[in-house]
């Protein structure tokens, strides 16, 4: 790669902080969007996410150990289970409100008197820690120049998140307008919680360009931050509704999962 990691790390992730505007600004056209579709979308983000997790992320990472004097299962179990555990942990140490189409919210962490609307954003901002840190290893992965990941495959990556991004972006926004928020301020709110990718791809590519021997590592941990934050919220959100709600959520879940599958597959 002849460009710096972090530059196109930067590049790419604000990429997906603008689709998350983009989805944010659906609040600009709609006052609502029916359950069924919001459902559906969030489905379709956790299936990309997923996919991601293993073809972009831990399949190379096992790759990428092997041969070490360490076995390579045992540094991307170790990876995953920090990942996981890292999101685990500031989902306890950080106030917030689940995501939930229907506007309703659930509060979590600590006790708190913030705004609703300053939740929801915290909420969907720790979501984006780890999307950022991904694509950010995946670009400093392809720098390295080792097999697994190459640039086309990080910028799959990169692609992979822009798109679930959008949902994300509308699902912030758009409830918080039916509680009669203005426009632009539900916009304002529904962006902000991407704002955070951008930071996270810059210290994901910084730290595997200067520390390489932690690259499967670094890529086994976004992979288990991805797929927590999945069974944590995208999923549960998702299923909001009866029994057509869920079936439409599954579609998504399986509609996102094959598509980027195709697409780190076919471009990976």
């Amino acid at each position: 790669m002849t460009d710096s990691p972090v530059l196109l790390a930067l590049a790419a992730t604000l990429f997906t902080w603008g689709m998350t505007a983009l989805g944010a600004a659906m609040v600009f056209f709609f006052r609502e969007i029916r359950l069924q579709i919001l459902n559906m979308m969030l489905g379709f983000a956790s299936g990309v996410m997923i996919a991601a997790s293993f073809w972009s992320l831990l399949a190379p990472a096992i790759e990428m150990a092997q041969g070490r004097t360490v076995p390579a299962w045992l540094i991307a179990a170790a990876g995953f289970l920090c990942g996981a555990g890292f999101l685990w942990l500031a989902d306890r140490l950080m106030p917030h409100m689940h995501l939930s189409p229907n506007g309703e919210g659930q509060m979590d962490g600590p006790p708190s008197h913030w705004r609703r609307s300053v939740l929801l954003v915290l909420s969907i901002t720790l979501h984006n820690i780890p999307e950022g840190l991904a694509v950010g290893v995946a670009f400093g992965a392809a720098a390295s120049g080792k097999d697994g990941v190459t640039l086309l495959s990080a910028m799959t990556v990169a692609l992979g998140m822009g798109l679930q991004n959008f949902p994300e972006g509308a699902a912030v926004s758009i409830p918080l307008r039916r509680e009669g928020m203005p426009r632009s301020e539900c916009f304002f709110y529904g962006q902000a919680s991407g704002l955070v990718e951008p930071i996270a791809g810059v210290l994901g590519a910084l730290l595997v360009s200067s520390m390489e021997a932690l690259l499967p590592f670094a890529l086994a941990f976004a992979a288990g931050a991805m797929i927590f934050v999945v069974v944590e919220e995208l999923i549960p959100s998702s299923q909001a509704g009866g029994n057509q709600e869920t079936d439409l959520a599954t579609v998504g879940c399986i509609l996102g999962f094959t598509l980027m599958m195709i697409l780190d597959v076919a471009l990976g």
